[in-house]
């Protein structure tokens, strides 16, 4: 059966993805790069998709979607801030700056997103029957998809910083280039960046 923790983590996890919605929408106010703009515009849709997914996951189980917890209300609270941030990054205007800022903010909130989703699918794995099939149906339609929002805007985000320190950067980066979606595949490219590989190699290898 759906325990207490578990309703609390799927209400939690539908008020961040909700929140992500308006960390993209803002994120794409700060984009700069063409193609980091047409892939948080993809990762927007997305998330739009992911709260319908999980606000009818919740309704399957007999949840109200929209309850608010006193933990949702502090994921409500965290999602702000990071729209906040993003719009004071604006506001300094350093356009170069907040596109970096946007990318930190995005990689915060895709790190929660995708152990939302790591969680609910070891839920899925425990419960069974129809609770177990709910579960498992949303974790199956998204987990991919979190996997390429964390990844690859991870590696906007170190490329953004090395381009902004005058280091060898590559644009767009490797993780995107070779369509990343694992931590030994993120961590393999990580490792020949810190090693000093250049762009192009990082990407033949």
């Amino acid at each position: 059966m759906i325990t207490a923790q578990m309703r609390e983590l799927l209400l939690q996890a539908l008020e961040h993805e909700k929140g992500g919605v308006l960390v993209y929408r803002t994120a794409l106010e700060c984009a700069q790069n063409d193609e980091l703009r047409e892939e948080w515009q993809k990762y927007l849709e997305q998330t739009e998709r992911h709260v319908a997914i999980l606000n009818g996951a919740c309704t399957s189980l007999g949840m109200d979607p929209g309850e608010m917890t006193p933990g949702c209300k502090v994921v409500q609270h965290a999602g702000k801030s990071l729209v906040i941030a993003m719009k004071m990054a604006l506001g300094a205007g350093d356009l170069a700056a907040a596109e970096i800022v946007a990318c930190e903010c995005v990689v915060l909130a895709e790190t929660k997103d995708h152990a939302n989703w790591q969680l609910i699918g070891q839920c899925a794995k425990a419960l069974q029957g129809d609770e177990a099939a709910v579960l498992q149906g949303a974790y199956d339609q998204v987990e991919d998809e979190e996997d390429e929002h964390l990844y690859h805007t991870k590696g906007w985000c170190r490329e953004l910083w090395l381009q902004s320190l005058g280091l060898d950067a590559v644009l767009p980066p490797p993780e995107e280039e070779k369509d990343v979606k694992s931590a030994a595949e993120a961590a393999k490219i990580q490792a020949q960046r810190k090693a000093g590989r250049t762009g192009k190699e990082a990407k033949l290898s």
